[in-house]
């Protein structure tokens, strides 16, 4: 059945404009939306269908239908004539646009004038009017741009949709109300809060209620510094739920920045927000190794077409992604990663482990941010027991970042769970580190590279003892995860060595744990692990200096130095949220917070080398899978996935996503140097089959003496 032209018009540009009104773009993006297709009134285009009818033609190949409504969209508007350019193959250049337009202007003008025969209310009355604060602003003209494009691209989607396949519009979005979630949250809130008599559980309870207390407090930035086991995951959302109730927002977005965080967090709103009768559709979990049914699969399971289609467009009240989802995401420039950009508008948005956001990005986030919450009706919330000096960045200097809780340094003093001991004079030898850790039956010690965690483990000769870093597959980590937390339960023998993976978030409770010298923000999330739970007096983080220690470059060795200097100085508590400050506020001067130059091509309105310079993973890379870890039936499974990989199945997207527990990233360069020496099958592009060694505790190995040259 054929869609008619001037019926798909509309309907964009009205749901356009209901998605960007609220902000006051509605009637750009109606305007945008109408003519985004304009140039398919040109026969060219008409006799292109008819072929394609006949199956003489190849979909998806057609002359071009872009030029028509570029060229109004430029006469009306101005540079937002990018965005009808862009709105298939991707947002451009202002010089590519005008360059574009020189060799399309004859197709569009032919164009342009049969639509004007046909649509009699095709151009605005008056000129459209752009919000205030991007007239003389290119950085706000870019954010503009951005949530402009994204709300036409989700209506295109969605209209083209509701004609072509309209069953799936009845397995999008969510009758759950947010007043609902809140009424769900404090029925469970008040199965736990207050109950619990103790340091841990006083602070928790009173840490939920002062971010109720805040929450009617206006949209904008606020801060949540609360200790390791201060119930941060729960208070946060409280606040969330109650201020976008008060404020009419419409969802909480949760940003963590690991997977393993990302499925623990999910997990732990699914038991609160979910019942069976609601069919999973609350809570989008949105990363690169979550389950999703997918559009080539005979997959039609509710729960899991819907998590697929929130996942296009975040339509969902609750979603959990992480930081490099989000963030590469708002800097990108594809249809398909800008499309759910308008729902951070009028969204509350937490920054979980918000200390883990690369420096060298941060003048770019915290400015995207900035405009998401002066301009979008945004709120943000920094969580995080340590608290970055953001303020020290010039586009957060100006910025009023409310603090949600009155004193958070009493709740630190209060849970305080663990003593610091500095063993930094002089450097530890690993058979010394590990004559510590033998002498405790649960001991956890953290390194700061994968080759000091294989050095800590010859040390250590405990075949009993576990091991957690990036040379282990996902699913690998996963496990090790599971069974350290179980004998921790159990009272049973348990030596952990770990790099920094186990950090931000991971909910391990270990009585002794050592940290080598690292970054102050690093050696705080590690004592996280200590005595998490508060059931001992007092539990020991011992941080040494390690002999022959390695030291991750960047951001990562400045902020060791750092460290260094702020002992230098006397005596240092990490308890003091005061000291973590002070720590950021050194880290942020020592760094240059936009390496990349990423300001200077967002104001130039360069969205291509915004996206290509926007990278919070290092991209000089690729995967291999691992064929030899999990059970039999795991392992079939892998090389089966891998087979039909090879043979181009049109399941690829869908299988890639369920490889990703079992899959390593690998150096480029080192990459290449395994496929020479046969330790790597290819399988497609970016993607080959270890052949390699993998052990069972170690993961991945090669015979390389440095691990950590071979994997990110």
């Amino acid at each position: 059945e054929r869609h008619d032209l001037v019926a798909h018009l509309r309907a964009v540009a009205e749901l356009a404009r209901s998605f960007a009104e609220p902000w006051g773009g509605g009637d750009a993006a109606y305007y945008v939306g109408l003519w985004h297709d304009l140039g398919k009134f040109h026969p060219d285009f008409q006799e292109y269908l008819l072929r394609c009818e006949r199956g003489a033609a190849t979909r998806g190949h057609g002359p071009d239908h872009k030029a028509a409504g570029t060229l109004l969209s430029r006469e009306h508007l101005g540079l937002p004539a990018l965005l009808v350019q862009g709105h298939h193959g991707g947002l451009t250049t202002p010089q590519d646009l005008q360059s574009w337009l020189g060799e399309k202007s004859a197709l569009g003008e032919k164009a342009l004038g049969l639509a004007r025969q046909t649509i009699a209310d095709l151009e605005p009355p008056s000129e459209v009017a752009l919000p205030d604060h991007v007239v003389r602003d290119r950085g706000a003209a870019e954010m503009l741009f951005r949530l402009l494009f994204s709300a036409v691209v989700d209506a295109d989607y969605l209209d083209t949709e509701r004609h072509f396949n309209a069953g799936l519009g009845g397995y999008r979005g969510s009758d759950i109300t947010l007043d609902e979630l809140w009424r769900r949250f404090e029925g469970d809130q008040r199965g736990i809060s207050g109950h619990r008599r103790d340091a841990v559980g006083r602070a928790r309870h009173e840490i939920c209620e002062a971010c109720l207390a805040v929450a009617g407090h206006p949209p904008g930035f606020f801060r949540l510094s609360v200790p390791t086991g201060g119930g941060k995951t729960r208070s946060a959302m409280a606040f969330a739920l109650r201020h976008a109730l008060a404020h009419g927002m419409e969802r909480v977005i949760v940003a963590v920045p690991f997977i393993s965080i990302t499925e623990q967090t999910a997990g732990v709103y699914r038991s609160i927000f979910e019942t069976p009768e609601d069919g999973g559709r609350i809570v989008l979990e949105h990363h690169s190794g979550a389950e999703r049914g997918d559009s080539n699969a005979e997959d039609f399971e509710p729960a899991r077409v819907w998590a697929r289609l929130a996942a296009e467009n975040w339509d969902a009240p609750i979603v959990v992604t992480t930081t490099v989802q989000l963030f590469e995401s708002l800097f990108a420039r594809s249809t398909s990663r800008c499309r759910k950009l308008h729902r951070l508008a009028r969204s509350v948005i937490i920054l979980d482990e918000a200390q883990a956001l690369p420096p060298h990005l941060l003048r770019p986030i915290l400015d995207g941010l900035g405009q998401l919450c002066r301009h979008y009706g945004a709120t943000v919330v920094i969580s995080t027991a340590t608290q970055p000096a953001f303020e020290a960045i010039r586009e957060f200097a100006a910025v009023d970042a409310r603090e949600m809780i009155p004193d958070p340094g009493r709740y630190f003093r209060a849970l305080k769970r663990a003593r610091y001991e500095w063993r930094v004079e002089r450097p530890m030898e690993w058979s010394e580190v590990a004559a510590i850790l033998r002498s405790k039956d649960q001991a956890l010690a953290v390194v700061n590279t994968k080759k000091d965690a294989m050095a800590l483990l010859d040390a250590l000769e405990d075949p009993g003892a576990f091991h957690l870093s990036t040379l282990l597959c996902g699913a690998h980590r996963r496990d090790v995860i599971v069974e350290v937390r179980r004998r921790l339960t159990a009272a049973e023998t348990c030596r952990l060595v770990s790099t920094q993976v186990i950090e931000a978030g991971v909910d391990l409770d270990f009585p002794l744990v050592m940290r080598a010298l690292g970054p102050l923000d690093s050696v705080i999330q590690a004592a996280g692990r200590c005595n998490r739970e508060g059931n001992l007096d007092t539990g020991r983080v011992i941080v040494f200096r390690p002999s022959t220690g390695g030291m991750p470059r960047g951001a990562y060795l400045a902020g060791a130095g750092v460290t260094t200097a702020l002992l230098g100085t006397g005596s240092l508590d990490p308890d003091d949220p005061e000291v973590s400050r002070r720590y950021f506020r050194q880290l942020f001067e020592s760094v240059d917070t936009d390496r990349e130059r990423i300001q200077e091509a967002r104001r130039s309105l360069n969205f291509p080398e915004v996206a290509r310079r926007f990278r919070m993973i290092d991209d000089a890379t690729e995967t291999v899978a691992i064929t030899s870890y999990g059970s039999s039936g795991q392992r079939e499974w892998v090389r089966n996935a891998l087979e039909q990989l090879r043979a181009g199945t049109p399941e690829a997207r869908l299988l890639l996503r369920r490889l990703q527990p079992y899959l390593v990233s690998v150096r480029r360069d080192e990459a290449e140097r395994f496929r020479r020496a046969g330790l790597i099958a290819g399988v497609a592009s970016g993607l080959g089959e270890w052949l390699g060694g993998y052990d069972a505790v170690r993961g991945l190995t090669s015979g390389d003496p440095d691990p950590d040259a071979l994997v990110i």
